[in-house]
């Protein structure tokens, strides 16, 4: 299987995940174009993709979608809460949307996909296992906190996709106001370095072999300053850390030898 991260951060979010056969993207948040100019990068066709899969429905993660299925016509899976908000504030994509439940397996051939809840400033969020070639990928962003839950879901995971979006002395003394301070800093807000190394260091002696940073504030934080952060708390293990650009392209294979 492999993870191939075209935007990552507050101005867009998207990446590809290609495996047992399929290809399917994971959130929408970039222009048509640059998905279109992404996908070809990769030596993949937007109309052979099996889907997109959708996480919540804030702009950074879904303001491509009205124009890519118009030129390609793709199912959209979603939770039923972020299906009903797609549907309701984005024209003309309400007939590809396919209404999924957390926990649920979605097969898609050999491929299969599961949603399970996130904490985030939506009425629903949710983050994805992918599991094909024998492989397991996890990927959570936007979340304020992790629970046992999400936990559960990143057992045996191969390779992570988590976020490391503040610095929180940063955030504390920048310029924004203070009740996005307090939003971002909230268990529905996102993760600050120290809680991303945390998960790390969890994930790490769990055996997951490849963790990506990403959705770093481009505001409060840096990505050389969250790496450093979080190669700390890897200490003493063999997992391999990278940094997916705000924008750019990282791709990581992953495998089940990865741990």
């Amino acid at each position: 299987m492999r993870l191939t991260v075209f935007a990552s951060g507050s101005t867009g979010n998207c990446a590809l995940v290609r495996g047992g056969g399929r290809a399917i993207l994971l959130d929408a948040g970039i222009s048509a174009r640059r998905m279109g100019d992404a996908l070809a990068a990769a030596g993949v066709a937007p109309a052979g993709l099996d889907g997109v899969f959708i996480t919540h429905e804030h702009a950074d993660h879904v303001s491509g979608l009205p124009v890519f299925l118009k030129r390609y016509p793709l199912p959209v899976y979603a939770p039923g809460t972020v299906a009903g908000a797609l549907r309701r504030s984005l024209p003309g994509v309400g007939p590809y949307i396919r209404d999924i439940e957390p926990e649920q397996p979605v097969s898609l051939g050999c491929m299969t996909v599961t949603a399970f809840p996130t904490c985030h400033d939506t009425a629903q969020s949710v983050g994805y296992r992918i599991e094909a070639d024998g492989a397991a990928l996890v990927t959570a962003t936007d979340t304020g906190c992790v629970t046992p839950l999400m936990l559960r879901y990143f057992t045996g995971a191969d390779a992570a996709l988590i976020e490391a979006n503040h610095d929180e002395a940063m955030l504390r003394a920048g310029p924004y106001p203070a009740y996005l301070k307090r939003r971002i800093l909230s268990d529905r807000g996102h993760l600050s370095n120290a809680e991303c190394t945390w998960l790390a260091a969890v994930l790490a002696h769990q055996g997951t072999g490849r963790i990506v940073l990403g959705h770093i504030s481009k505001n409060n934080n840096v990505p050389s300053l969250a790496r450093r952060t979080v190669v700390r708390g890897l200490e003493g293990t063999r997992t391999e850390l990278y940094v997916a650009p705000e924008l750019g392209r990282l791709e990581v294979e992953v495998t089940a030898c990865s741990g």
